[in-house]
């Protein structure tokens, strides 16, 4: 394992050159302090976890020390924001410190979130509080744990440094790694500025480091964009699996490499509800949890628009018809793995719509159903659920209905079932009064619930000695927090 001066440094996105991100050092908190590190993360880099209590590790994070490799950059991009274009958007608060490579040669950014004003900071200051690095925090290393790709989390610093936002709260910094923070908006960016030479240097540079196996196509541009089609699909396909809502899914907050990034009002389900929006200031819904399909294959079709220069117009289209078939087979591949299903069959895609649509109607705990699916076999497991659904008449039928499925599926026993459905349906989620309460404890000084509630998501699937007040249903307060863009 490595001590924090051994890292290596090979800044392959800064060379690219000051048109793509000028040079920004980060502005330092007061009085920095570790408040929780992600050993799983911290692996990635090889590092030794014990590094993360050293008073350098808070410095290092927290903007006041920085390696003599690291060249921190703040990237230049735009986007579409709730379907309209802003033509410059870039990192407003964070920092790419510089990309860093561990024994197994992957690279990895290190990008410093919340590290003060950039040239892209608009009328903001370039911090964030410490109630939403908690939250991307905890929501990374998460949606990790369950299987859905996203960028990681190494480490929250907090600070004594006020910030305003709805009122006055403390400056914290997250340290996020990715293998690329390269976004949907960096293309549109330059497409619609105009910047044809930049442009081609992005996409050579995506394509040579991130999709290199696209080289070998005849035609690799085009290999490249269908690969960012399914990698979306997949991604989308898991959101909705698991009941996963982004809330602000502009097309600057869209990564290139299909995985999940810029973690904002974000929110899991917990009572089942296809329309809900877990972002307060998104008005007209157009980011809620069923709208996100759509909004998916809209983004990309944003970055068809800017890679016309690279690919025809016909190709583009032949690609993004591929989104939704490639969506669904991976949601219900998923499903049918949720309901504990080892074949397919024809009315799979009906049994779970009239499933979710039960739940629905009857505000059941979606996360919890199908974990407690698997707890015994079919007909005793749909016995003992069938209190929590109003409509008694519509459960029993669909009842039914899974028994023969489940009959007809395979011989395996209870054991074999359980252990698989178990491996697929967490028993424990990033519910948003969870976060509140290591949010509110962490504001006081104390760390120890946000540690707490971090190790348990990393294990969602395994049940946990003494860790049964995070399997609960929420109580009513619970369950209607409003979470906004604001950090």
């Amino acid at each position: 394992m490595k001590a924090l001066d051994e890292l290596t440094f090979d800044n392959r996105f800064a060379r690219l050159g000051d048109a793509f991100s000028p040079h920004v050092l980060p502005e330092p908190l007061d009085e920095p302090r570790l408040v929780v590190a992600s050993k799983a993360a911290m692996a990635l880099l090889d590092l030794d976890p014990a590094v993360a209590e050293t008073s350098v590790f808070a410095e290092l994070f927290g903007g006041h020390k920085l390696w003599a490799e690291a060249e921190p950059r703040a990237m230049v991009y735009s986007g579409h924001q709730f379907g309209g274009y802003t033509p410059q958007l870039g990192d407003g608060r964070g920092l790419l410190l510089g990309e860093v490579y561990n024994e197994a040669g992957k690279h990895w950014d290190l990008h410093l979130k919340g590290a003060g004003m950039t040239p892209y900071s608009r009328m903001g200051d370039g911090r964030a509080v410490l109630r939403s690095s908690i939250r991307e925090f905890l929501a990374s290393e998460a949606l990790h744990a369950l299987g859905i790709p996203t960028s990681r989390a190494l480490c929250v610093i907090g600070s004594s440094t006020p910030v305003w936002r709805e009122k006055q709260e403390r400056g914290a910094m997250v340290l996020r790694l990715a293998h690329s923070h390269i976004r949907f908006g960096h293309f549109e960016y330059f497409y619609y500025t105009k910047k044809p030479e930049q442009q081609a240097e992005l996409a050579e540079h995506v394509l040579n480091l991130h999709y290199p196996e696209c080289r070998e196509q005849p035609e690799p541009y085009l290999a490249m964009f269908r690969e960012i089609v399914e990698r979306n699909a997949e991604m989308i396909a898991k959101w909705q699996a698991y009941g996963f809502c982004h809330g602000v899914m502009n097309t600057d907050n869209m990564s290139i490499l299909g995985i999940t990034f810029d973690f904002g009002p974000f929110a899991f389900l917990d009572d089942f509800d296809a329309h809900f929006i877990c972002n307060h200031s998104d008005h007209e819904g157009r980011y809620s949890f069923s709208n996100q399909v759509p909004i998916g294959q809209w983004n990309l079709s944003a970055l068809a628009q800017a890679l016309t220069p690279f690919i025809s117009v016909d190709a583009l289209k032949e690609a993004l018809g591929l989104y939704l078939p490639l969506y669904q087979a991976h949601y219900l591949d998923l499903m049918r793995r949720r309901l504990g299903l080892t074949t397919a069959e024809d009315a799979d895609q009906q049994l779970v719509e009239r499933l979710l649509k039960l739940m629905q109607n009857s505000g059941v705990d979606y996360t919890l159903f199908l974990r407690h699916l698997g707890d015994e076999p079919a007909a005793l497991a749909v016995a003992r659920l069938r209190d929590d659904f109003v409509d008694l008449a519509g459960f029993d039928a669909w009842a039914e209905q899974y028994k023969a499925r489940v009959a007809r599926d395979g011989d395996y026993t209870q054991e074999q079932r359980r252990e698989r459905m178990h491996a697929v349906n967490p028993l424990y989620i990033l519910r948003n009064y969870l976060a509140q309460n290591a949010i509110a404890a962490a504001e006081s000084g104390d760390y120890s619930e946000v540690r707490r509630l971090h190790d348990v998501l990393t294990r969602p699937f395994e049940e946990q000695a003494g860790m049964e007040q995070y399997a609960q249903r929420p109580p009513d307060w619970g369950k209607h927090l409003e979470i906004s863009c604001s950090s």
